[in-house]
């Protein structure tokens, strides 16, 4: 198939059968480590989506393409943070943000997985999507050479803001990898959004899950 074509991918069960005998928590296992994943009834963001699962996968697997070492990363809408924790295993220096409510079991789950790792110590913040950009993440400051997002598209009022946030971030050299489920029309609608904004590419597809991968870089004029 020619090098632009999606490959056709199946999110492979890396979760290991459960130890513990609670309900919220979640094993996986990428890159040779054990990830354990506390997951939170109450919130969208602290439950692990196939998005991330698709997207740890595909980050595991192509290390050659996107070779993660030593990058700066930024995941927005981290959630659970398997994602972000993922890409410290694979050795970005990695900065997680979402909403403030989901904080603390993002940064429990990210301390708990990486503090015995030998990894660069990743950074929790919060990021609520188009709001204080420019005085919390200044580009003089915060520049990225990836932006990691899952899932980040389903019913809810913020896509606006969160494209906005997008854009903010795609800076030139910036790759912008995006994976989501498709189920509604608003999630197309998004697509082409940033298809209109962005040099996007289909790097796989999850025909299974409904997922599909995107890699998007700032279009150049």
């Amino acid at each position: 198939s020619p090098p632009d074509s999606p490959v056709t991918l199946k999110i492979l069960q890396n979760w290991v059968p459960k130890i513990s005998h609670y309900f919220d928590k979640e094993h996986y296992t990428y890159v040779g480590h054990q990830i354990v994943i506390q997951e939170s009834i109450e919130h969208f963001g602290a439950v692990v989506w196939p998005g991330a699962l698709a997207l740890s996968q595909y980050l595991e697997s192509n290390q050659d393409r996107f070779n993660l070492k030593d990058k700066k990363v930024l995941e927005i809408g981290a959630g659970t943070g398997l994602v972000s924790i993922v890409a410290c295993i694979l050795g970005a220096y990695v900065t997680a943000t979402d909403l403030p409510e989901v904080l603390e079991n993002l940064s429990f789950n990210i301390s708990k997985n990486t503090k015995d790792a030998n990894t660069h110590k990743p950074e929790v913040r919060k990021l609520v999507w188009g709001e204080g950009l420019s005085e919390d993440f200044p580009l003089s400051r915060c520049r990225y050479d990836f932006i990691l997002a899952s899932d980040v598209v389903y019913h809810h009022a913020a896509l606006d803001a969160l494209l906005a946030t997008m854009a903010y971030f795609c800076q030139p050299g910036t790759v912008l990898l995006w994976a989501n489920k498709f189920r509604f029309s608003t999630d197309y609608e998004f697509l082409e959004k940033v298809c209109n904004i962005f040099d996007t590419t289909i790097l796989a597809e999850f025909p299974e899950s409904n997922v599909k991968l995107l890699k998007a870089t700032m279009r150049k004029n």
